[in-house]
């Protein structure tokens, strides 16, 4: 199937690693013009080495660009942004994506906590777009897909600063898809479930340190709450994003839709 997505100029964030190294090395096989960044120099080269040996019939032409960045930081997102549109001359589609905060309790959770949180998580989206959608507007045409988490669903345990910025970066996007429809810039959500990604390691070991259980035993906790029965994949994140980003998903904008394996109960 194409997704017409060969020649679009992407800018996808925090993808030298994890769910936003999947969406990069997904358009970049489907022939699109891939922009990536990370805080590492050395893990975004690396990210740009693999994605460069990629082969497919679609990426016989088609460019990445790794920049530095760090999405906390303002004048690095303009930096960003600027160079990506200075290059390519424009941006199609953007997939913002960014670390997940840590996990603690709310009365563990510091005012530098909470601040760092909405830096990165929520601000981060809303500067962010606000330099990406002038240029969309210029050839009536965008995609602008968060990726968050299915807390912004269901509320997770010892999560309380991804349950609540990540919520407002849901606030935001859905306002953004009724506010900008007129200009066929098309925004969506996508929330993952439990995925086999370092972040997810990393909140395995610490409640595995909270709790005194193993980190299998945590692991297995997590699978229990799965009806498909594991843990996704960072290409099952990927799948989506690039199917929203693609002419065939021109009718949608303004959803949250989870890729979680059943994870979330709820029906709505």
């Amino acid at each position: 199937m194409d997704l017409g997505i060969k020649n679009k100029i992407v800018l996808v964030l925090a993808s030298s690693k994890g769910l936003g190294f999947a969406c990069a090395k997904g358009f970049y096989e489907e022939g699109a013009n891939v922009v990536i960044c990370s805080r590492s120099k050395e893990n975004l080269e690396e990210a740009k080495t693999k994605i460069e040996q990629l082969k497919s019939p679609k990426n016989n032409s088609n460019k990445i660009l790794a920049i530095v960045a760090d999405l906390s930081k303002e004048i690095d997102i303009k930096n960003l942004v600027q160079k990506t549109s200075k290059l390519f001359g424009g941006i199609d589609i953007l997939v913002h994506n960014a670390g997940g905060p840590p996990s603690a309790p709310i009365n563990k959770i510091t005012k530098n906590d909470w601040q760092n949180s909405i830096n990165l998580n929520l601000l981060s989206f809303i500067r962010i777009s606000e330099l990406v959608i002038p240029i969309m507007q210029e050839h009536k045409s965008g995609r602008i897909i968060a990726i968050t988490s299915v807390s912004i669903k269901q509320p997770l345990n010892n999560l309380a600063l991804s349950n609540t910025t990540r919520l407002g970066v849901l606030g935001f996007a859905k306002t953004l898809a009724i506010e900008y429809a007129k200009d066929n810039i098309l925004v969506n959500i996508v929330c993952p479930g439990p995925n086999l990604t370092n972040r997810m390691k990393e909140l395995i070991e610490k409640m595995a340190q909270d709790s005194g259980k193993s980190e299998d035993e945590v692991r297995s906790s997590w699978i229990k709450q799965i009806p498909l029965g594991r843990m996704g994949e960072p290409e099952d994140i990927a799948n989506l994003v690039l199917f929203l980003a693609s002419s065939k998903a021109n009718y949608i904008t303004g959803t949250a839709i989870q890729v979680d394996g059943g994870f979330v109960k709820s029906s709505f």
